[in-house]
């Protein structure tokens, strides 16, 4: 497969770009992503066999199931880094092998509504966590280790609204559609 379009099916959406510049407009813009990403996915699973949970977006890539899992432990590590960096001192997070937790048996076996549901509830607590933060609380960062770099939570909000967006993308590849 040319690297173009192997290119094209993992980032669906295009990669992430980040824009320092905080503004409320961007603020809103990456705000109502956080909150709206529970009904979009659920509408695009809603409109799935599940005789397709188990397809790939791309060749070698993750299933659907491994997909929507994914996000639920994604988001979830973020949520929980977010909390850490409002209430601690520049703390360091803790990464983990999103890889290796793609392949354990709740990834591989349980239904994708049951990561949806965790999706929903999280993203409520989330964006109301957002909504309710101060200026200067965008400011704030955590260290990740891997990076080598401290990241700010505004960096955070804007990668995890286009990360949601980014696996929605491969959701809409199995089912036939682009973006």
């Amino acid at each position: 497969m040319p690297p173009v379009l192997i290119e094209n099916l993992q980032y669906p959406i295009g990669r992430f770009t980040y824009n320092p510049s905080f503004s409320e407009e961007e603020l809103a813009k990456h705000t109502q992503r956080i909150r709206e990403l529970p009904a979009r996915l659920n509408a695009l699973l809603q409109h799935l066999d599940p005789q397709h949970w188990d397809t790939p977006y791309r060749p070698g890539g993750w299933d659907v199931r491994q997909v929507v899992h994914h996000l639920a432990d994604s988001h979830a590590n973020a949520f929980m880094r977010f909390k850490l960096a409002l209430t601690e001192n520049h703390p360091t997070i803790k990464p983990y092998l999103e890889e290796r937790w793609a392949e354990t048996p709740d990834s591989l076996l349980v239904a994708p509504s049951v990561s949806a549901q965790l999706v929903e509830a999280l993203h409520a607590r989330w964006a109301t966590l957002i909504e309710h933060m101060k200026p200067e609380d965008w400011r704030k960062t955590l260290f990740h280790p891997e990076r080598r770099r401290d990241i700010t939570l505004w960096e955070m909000l804007a990668l995890y609204a286009w990360h949601g967006e980014h696996h929605l993308g491969h959701i809409q590849l199995v089912m036939g559609g682009g973006n």
